[in-house]
């Protein structure tokens, strides 16, 4: 099989067998859905977990950052972090030492506790591997699912594509892109791409909860913004029109994806937010992130699932691409 996601219909159709009789489980496992929604009578909690596999220099502050991204997506405030930390045999105390400090201090910004876990040195991997735990919580009657979004509602994206993957290629590949003429600046910026603007959407999650009639929350990763917004239509059993000029893309993204022969639209974006909501709710959302200095745009809208899953490009309506595994993947078979 091909390294990234288990395909959508596969997944789907392992996910349609399990049967969940206990009632408190408010939402369980779907293709697309972000995490676990359980019921605690009037809060709720939220459970997620994720592991780190393309990463190593960051890996324990990664599997914080992304598990905490997908509670916030729920509505949830993220709050607990279990981690289990699996090392290759060549690893030294220095290195475990400081995938323990990536974690801490990545909790430590996020208010999160880190409450327990499990570590164990395998055989026969290469590079470590940080499978994270994160458990939050939300009131009852607040917390969201992808497959919350209406027909009619607008389709907001923060900060830009595809800021994760970007980042990953000029640190994982940075003397391929010299090679191939990148310039040092490009690779610089684009390899700090991770923390500024930077891969969290908790602050913006949240915000946009808090103060206004969000009916779902999504964050693209594997497979990139068009994956996740296959996600969201089939979730909500809804169609979608995305206007391909409305979409920010990093300029960093789209010179590295253009000497890679990579599509942005299919690269690792972790980082950005997408949000559906009331039309009429966009101008006072996007006023608030800019208040916050986040940047906010309309990319499209959600539209009657008889529509289908359209990309507006100029002045043709073409069907949405859709990418079997992600751009970052793809890459890094093909070079090795």
């Amino acid at each position: 099989m091909d390294i990234g996601k288990l395909p959508h219909a596969f997944l789907e159709r392992l996910l349609s067998e399990i049967r969940i009789d206990d009632p408190r489980v408010l939402l369980g496992p779907k293709v697309g859905e972000d995490a676990a929604v359980i019921d605690y009578g009037d809060r709720v909690l939220v459970a997620k977990s994720d592991p780190i596999t393309f990463a190593t220099e960051n890996i324990g502050w990664y599997a914080v950052q992304v598990n905490a991204n997908d509670v916030a997506c729920v509505g949830a405030v993220p709050k607990w972090f279990i981690a289990t930390v699996l090392l290759p045999t060549n690893y030294c105390e220095e290195a475990v030492e400081n995938i323990f400090s990536q974690i801490r201090e990545a909790c430590s910004e996020l208010n999160v506790a880190l409450i327990g876990g499990h570590t164990e040195v395998t055989r026969n991997l290469k590079h470590p591997i940080v499978a994270g735990c994160m458990l939050g919580e939300a009131d009852k009657n607040k917390y969201l699912s992808t497959g919350g979004a209406q027909d009619g509602d607008s389709i907001l994206l923060t900060k830009g594509i595809a800021l994760e993957g970007t980042a990953l290629l000029a640190r994982d590949a940075a003397e391929s892109l010299r090679v191939l003429g990148v310039q040092e600046e490009t690779i610089s910026k684009a390899s700090e791409l991770l923390f500024s603007p930077g891969i969290s959407v908790v602050k913006e999650a949240l915000l946009a909860v808090s103060s206004h009639q969000i009916h779902s929350l999504h964050d693209p990763t594997e497979g990139g913004l068009a994956t996740a917004l296959w996600e969201i239509a089939g979730a909500a059993k809804v169609g979608l029109a995305i206007e391909e000029g409305s979409i920010p893309i990093f300029p960093e993204c789209v010179e590295i994806c253009s000497i890679l022969g990579l599509d942005p639209l299919g690269l690792l974006a972790s980082g950005a937010l997408l949000i559906t909501l009331p039309p009429e709710q966009v101008p006072s959302l996007v006023g608030a992130f800019e208040k916050e200095n986040i940047d906010a745009y309309e990319i499209g809208r959600i539209t009657d699932e008889e529509e289908g899953i359209s990309i507006i490009r100029g002045h043709e309506l073409e069907v949405l691409p859709s990418f079997p595994r992600d751009e970052l993947a793809r890459y890094f078979e093909i070079s090795t």
